[in-house]
């Protein structure tokens, strides 16, 4: 507290308490006339006054409490002290780590160890730029749009110190800079240009595109209205969350009107991804021009409203941006992981599928079937339910593993599927087996075919924790058969089928025909009608 006010506080409270002693002696007389004839009234008169002195005494001590807290929160200039110290928002940071860690346990499950060192390098440089908390601003748009002038612009306009660039003009050229009123470090990345042609401009895109995914801001060059073409990547980087500054340079180019034209148009145009006041008019790189004297001018560079902008931006929104982008990657991480992960688990569940149907044919040609039979012991084969379950980290028993079995044959059966594999499978078989062995193939083949579509099913069932989806099984069953009814993969299928099952069981069916001469004379006249009696 100032000393003028702190004496003027003790004289106050001194007023104060020699009224209050003034006050209670003139109350105590005042109680004792009034008592003798109204003591409730008395009583009364006293407690209301004791109540205004204690109103008294509260005023006065929040008058000076009030002050003093206002003291402390504004200096005598009128500004008020600004305490903020760089800190991410703790919600997003917190949910980036956990990201972070979890990739981390999900890199151990990779089996390819390219892939596996790839996703942990990444994922320690997404924690190691938490850890410094830079901000990166990429500089990104078509070659010719000026970006690298606009750079050297900036740099020379900024304040703080430049360091020595980083990386090379295939990677982009990085420049550490320190910005004033931003308390983090900035690191603005030149890239390479967008929209180039050839397969190393194909690179070069490919390369803006992932350097401008990285950056906690981008800046966005046009040296007119947006094109197409650069409209889309815009877009693009928009839907992922990315926040954008949208600079039209070579202004020097154009006259007011016009500049003012394709102002009015660019605003227009990203109206819905981009704020009015982010797209700024610059100069970088302006063109010499010849003066009437025959002298040759050239202009100042005019990048100060992008530096005003970006200062402003970065100030306010910095720790977001930082946060956003750290939570961004360590998602976009996560989700490549799993994506691995998943094809690994796919290929692995596909390859015990190719196992089982091949066992189930070879089972059911030697030995043919009725149809329920044949389901429960090689189409939905319980083995490979389990097998398939322990793939994707469900280990299920064996009672289990029956049940689910059973039902989904049921399903298959309920659903027409065995009927339709009959059909399919007779069709193509008649052109690409002899007509005496067809009717002996068939149920092995049919067996091996709905193996598959139960086996895919299951793999769609345990990708999802064990949930058929909002359709049940009988969606998810016919999804797959309408898969494996396709015509190309049904002539593959029966081409695997010829060489697995046909093939190596030719002379067993032929013993089994010699054997029994009626049924070879009705498999060579009646094929067709044979297979509608069996199925």
């Amino acid at each position: 507290m100032h000393p003028i006010r702190l004496t003027l506080f003790f004289i106050g409270l001194s007023i104060i308490l020699g009224l209050m002693l003034w006050l209670v002696n003139s109350l105590y007389r005042l109680y004792l006339q009034v008592s003798f004839t109204a003591p409730f009234l008395a009583n009364v008169l006293i407690l209301v006054l004791i109540v205004l002195m204690g109103l008294i005494l509260w005023t006065f001590w929040r008058y000076f409490n009030v002050f003093n807290v206002n003291r402390r929160k504004t200096p005598r200039s009128g500004r008020k002290v600004s305490t903020y110290q760089p800190k991410l928002p703790a919600e997003k940071t917190e949910v980036a780590a956990a990201n972070l860690r979890t990739i981390q346990q999900q890199v151990n499950q990779i089996q390819d160890k390219v892939a596996q060192k790839v996703l942990l390098s990444r994922s320690q440089e997404i924690q190691a730029s938490f850890e410094r908390q830079e901000l990166q601003v990429a500089v990104f748009g078509t070659g010719s749009a000026g970006k690298t002038s606009l750079v050297n612009a900036l740099i020379g306009q900024m304040v703080g110190n430049v360091e020595a660039t980083m990386g090379t003009t295939q990677t982009g050229q990085a420049y550490r800079l320190k910005l004033k009123g931003v308390d983090r470090q900035i690191l603005i990345t030149d890239t390479p240009g967008i929209l180039e042609a050839g397969e190393g401009g194909i690179q070069r895109d490919r390369l803006a595109r992932e350097l401008a995914t990285n950056a906690d801001l981008l800046i966005f060059v046009v040296d007119n209205d947006l094109r197409q073409s650069e409209y889309d990547p815009l877009c693009d980087l928009a839907e992922i969350g990315k926040r954008s500054l949208l600079v039209f340079n070579k202004i020097d180019l154009y006259t007011a009107e016009d500049q003012a034209l394709i102002g009015d148009r660019l605003k227009a145009k990203v109206s819905h991804l981009i704020n009015p006041q982010d797209v700024v008019f610059v100069c970088a790189n302006p063109q010499p021009f010849e003066l009437e004297d025959g002298e040759i001018f050239t202009p100042e560079t005019d990048v100060m409203p992008l530096v005003k902008r970006l200062a402003v931006v970065l100030r306010a929104e910095g720790d977001d941006l930082l946060a956003d982008n750290l939570l961004l990657q360590s998602q976009r991480l996560g989700e490549e992981a799993r994506k691995i992960i998943e094809y690994q688990r796919r290929k692995q569940a596909e390859q015990v599928i190719e196992r089982y149907q091949w066992i189930g044919a070879g089972v059911i040609a030697v030995t043919p079937l009725p149809v329920v039979d044949m389901l429960a012991t090689a189409a939905v084969n319980a083995q490979m339910v389990m097998e398939i379950g322990r793939v994707y980290g469900c280990e299920i028993d064996g009672d289990r593993g029956k049940e689910l079995a059973v039902s989904l044959g049921k399903t298959l059966v309920s659903l027409g599927v065995v009927k339709g594999a009959v059909e399919i499978l007779a069709k193509i078989l008649q052109t690409n087996v002899a007509t005496y062995l067809v009717g002996k193939a068939i149920q092995g083949v049919t067996a091996a075919y709905l193996t598959r579509i139960a086996g895919k099913s299951f793999i769609e069932y345990f990708r999802h924790d064990q949930d058929w989806g909002d359709g049940g099984i009988t969606e998810v069953v016919q999804e797959q058969f309408k898969l494996s009814k396709k015509d190309e993969f049904v002539k593959d299928f029966v081409g695997d089928a010829i060489l697995k099952v046909v093939n190596p069981f030719k002379e067993v069916w032929q013993i089994d025909l010699e054997e029994d001469p009626e049924l070879a004379e009705l498999e060579w006249t009646t094929p067709q009608r044979r297979r509608q009696d069996d199925w």
